[in-house]
């Protein structure tokens, strides 16, 4: 099956994909707030890759190029997401290639990302593509104190 990659930068393209940003994350609520903070983040350098099957949105990969001194230039992916009909079927590593390849046309040293704990096949996937786990993430809501 042939998919489209492309990047998603006016309202109505981001408006389009909050269902299936949905899936990776389900406490987003509204697709106006959702479509208002990702034009937010997309002044900040975050880039949302979708695949497209025709219309329909199957994939999308949010990234952004960032610099600091442990890694140098990197990739950082935010969000990895697959329409879950066709997880396991080899659209994922297409995707993260695709970010892969735009790190590296970039001059870009690494690709990071985060995944909970709690989701070992994410993991699993993670390594088959050839990242390694380095660290552990550690985070702190400062609202109301609580880790989140």
């Amino acid at each position: 099956m042939a998919y489209t990659f492309l990047h998603l930068d006016d309202r109505s393209g981001l408006a389009a994909s909050f269902e299936l940003m949905r899936v990776l994350r389900p406490h987003l609520a509204c697709t106006e707030a959702y479509t208002a903070q990702l034009l937010r983040q997309t002044g900040q350098g975050y880039r949302l890759l979708a695949v497209r099957d025709g219309e329909t949105t199957v994939g999308l990969a949010g990234y952004r190029e960032l610099e600091n001194l442990l890694y140098g230039r990197f990739i950082y992916v935010d969000d990895l997401v697959i329409s879950p009909d066709l997880q396991r079927s080899g659209l994922g590593a297409q995707l993260l290639e695709a970010v892969r390849s735009e790190a590296c046309r970039r001059g870009c040293q690494h690709l990071v990302l985060d995944t909970g704990l709690h989701m070992p096949l994410a993991q699993r996937f993670y390594f088959r593509q050839g990242l390694l786990a380095r660290g552990m993430h550690f985070t702190q809501g400062l609202n109301d104190g609580s880790a989140a």
